[in-house]
């Protein structure tokens, strides 16, 4: 195989990988908001927003920090690092300001919860979109 060829190839790859773990956030059904800036996102994930604009409650729903896909969806969606997420949600918790995210154990969890808890918002894989029944994609901007 040539340099070129590898070259191409292996840019492909990295290509083909980023889209692989492409990450979408889903919400509830009821949830009346299609779109979220970066920085909307990351104000609901970092537990400072609690409402949505209809003034319902948002309930957040994340995977383990060990988890694949937490650790991409908080660098590429959030961009931070996913220990800077928890000691945000930690400070929150022990000085009595707020309350952590929900913790669900899998992806699968992930789209359970999130279609049977109103006004809920959490992430998945784009791999799991076929298995979208009941909730809602929200694009990001």
């Amino acid at each position: 195989m040539t340099h070129k060829r590898r070259t191409y190839l292996a840019v492909f790859l990295l290509m083909m990988s980023q889209l692989a773990g492409a990450d979408s956030v889903i919400v509830h059904p009821d949830v009346k908001v299609s779109s979220l800036s970066s920085q909307e996102l990351r104000s609901i994930f970092t537990m400072r927003s609690t409402r949505w604009p209809d003034q319902n409650a948002i309930h957040v729903f994340v995977l383990p920090d060990s988890h694949p896909l937490h650790r991409s969806f908080v660098k590429t969606q959030l961009n931070m690092f996913p220990y800077q997420l928890r000691m945000i949600w930690d400070r929150s918790v022990y000085s009595g300001a707020g309350y952590p995210p929900i913790l669900v154990p899998s992806i699968q969890e992930m789209l359970v919860r999130v279609k049977s808890t109103q006004s809920s918002i959490g992430y998945i894989d784009d791999n799991s979109l076929p298995l979208l029944k009941g909730v809602n994609i929200i694009e990001i901007r």
